[in-house]
């Protein structure tokens, strides 16, 4: 196992990290954990924990400290911000269950133009839409029964539907396809003036 020089953990090894990686927002509990919960009833295999990407998973030209850099100096000028989470839908071509986004969903645009480029440029294969992930990789059969199954959990759902999105996460993906955090944002670290 990796530690550091204080003896923790540092996750996987260096031979287990594949070059992906992405930017994205964590959402708090209580939302979180039922989002989590309502993701493994979808999709039984799934290792969830609920977010929004910022930056959709992508493969570096450079060493991850680099692009770790220019999002440190982007996310100290930005705003934290609320999103709101609205319906149930899927995206057509890749069958994907999702939550769309009410407010907050431009800031995400704002953020997502504002990062996409540097070192973390990327051609991504769809125009970036701010969602939250439900389910994905499922049978195209299933898809119908799955998203019946969203809405009516969604729709029983009582707690809130709303979060703050204060500090966002730099993960790396795995050889196991689990994504590890790498380094955490806050945003607006530097008041503007």
């Amino acid at each position: 196992m990796n530690v550091d020089p204080n003896g923790v953990p540092l996750g996987p090894p260096l031979r287990e990290r594949l070059n992906l990686f992405a930017l994205v927002s964590y959402v708090p509990d209580p939302l979180g954990r039922f989002l989590d919960d309502l993701r493994r009833e979808l999709v039984p295999h799934d290792n969830p924990r609920a977010h929004v990407s910022i930056l959709p998973p992508r493969p570096l030209m450079v060493d991850w400290s680099v692009a770790s850099r220019e999002v440190r100096a982007l996310t100290d000028l930005a705003t934290p911000f609320e999103i709101e989470l609205l319906e149930v839908k899927v995206f057509p071509v890749t069958d994907v269950i999702y939550l769309e986004l009410g407010s907050g969903a431009s800031e995400l645009r704002s953020l997502h133009n504002a990062m996409c480029q540097g070192a973390l440029e990327f051609r991504e294969p769809f125009s970036y839409h701010p969602h939250l992930t439900l389910a994905q990789e499922i049978a195209h059969q299933d898809v119908e029964a799955t998203r019946a199954t969203a809405v009516r959990r969604w729709h029983e759902y009582r707690g809130p539907r709303r979060f703050r999105v204060e500090r966002v996460v730099l993960v790396q993906n795995t050889l196991n396809g689990c994504w590890i955090d790498l380094a955490e944002y806050s945003l607006g670290a530097v008041a503007v003036r």
